[in-house]
């Protein structure tokens, strides 16, 4: 009888924990929504809302301590999800149909795969490191670049703004300094890691065809900070 009380607990504590994120998902989908039905803004606007705001559901699952298996499960879903929406018109504020960009694919997978990788490693703060990345960093110098970009740069054909990368370096520094800070404390390896982390996810964001960023700036930037932690520990 207590172990079915207890087992009940548990059941009921992780509806609530997958439910907490999952109303998070709806409400960053409800305000894309409300922006495309009643404010005069384009696509990708609405896209990068949804980018930044659904990026921040892996603070839920490392938090709430969301099983892996849930996780997982979601950026499977998710990819599916994504990868028919290029066919049909199923999330058309977020893609485009036939737009030549995997990026929303790549960042469910990239999701899962850290969450994979990170949970079973009990270092949740590293794929949160990676996806906080991508979510904030990449979305906000994406609109810096294209609003305020001047000054262009090309690499291996597509043009980028050093507006949008010193965004992107700015922005990757302070979200990974939080999180080791929060994790590690105030030690000199937080602000050295945050640092080389900033570089190099600015370096893999500049190589961006085909949404491929989408992957390798989470999974680039989450094993990064581990190995260099790893090594400066």
């Amino acid at each position: 009888m207590l172990t079915s009380f207890f087992d009940l607990q548990s059941s009921a504590s992780l509806s609530l924990q997958v439910a907490i994120a999952a109303v998070w998902v709806l409400l960053i989908l409800l305000i894309a929504w409300l922006t495309n039905r009643f404010v005069n803004s384009d696509a990708e606007l609405l896209r990068k809302i949804v980018h930044i705001g659904t990026g921040n559901v892996i603070l839920f699952a490392w938090l709430l301590d969301i099983p892996a298996s849930v996780g997982i499960a979601a950026s499977i879903l998710a990819s599916a999800v994504t990868l028919l929406s290029y066919i049909f018109p199923i999330l058309p504020a977020i893609n485009s149909v036939g737009r030549q960009s995997l990026g929303t694919f790549f960042y469910a997978v990239s999701i899962g795969v850290l969450v994979a990788c990170f949970w079973h490693l009990q270092q949740p703060q590293y794929a949160a490191i990676g996806i906080l990345i991508m979510a904030w960093g990449d979305g906000l110098a994406a609109l810096i670049g294209q609003r305020f970009g001047k000054h262009k740069y090309q690499v291996f054909g597509g043009q980028k703004s050093w507006e949008g990368s010193l965004t992107m370096a700015i922005v990757s520094y302070i979200v990974c300094s939080l999180i080791l800070l929060f994790t590690l404390g105030n030690v000199w390896q937080t602000w050295l890691v945050s640092l080389l982390v900033a570089l190099v996810a600015t370096a893999l964001e500049a190589f961006s065809f085909l949404g491929v960023d989408n992957l390798t700036v989470p999974l680039g930037s989450a094993a990064f900070a581990f190995v260099l932690i790893q090594l400066l520990s």
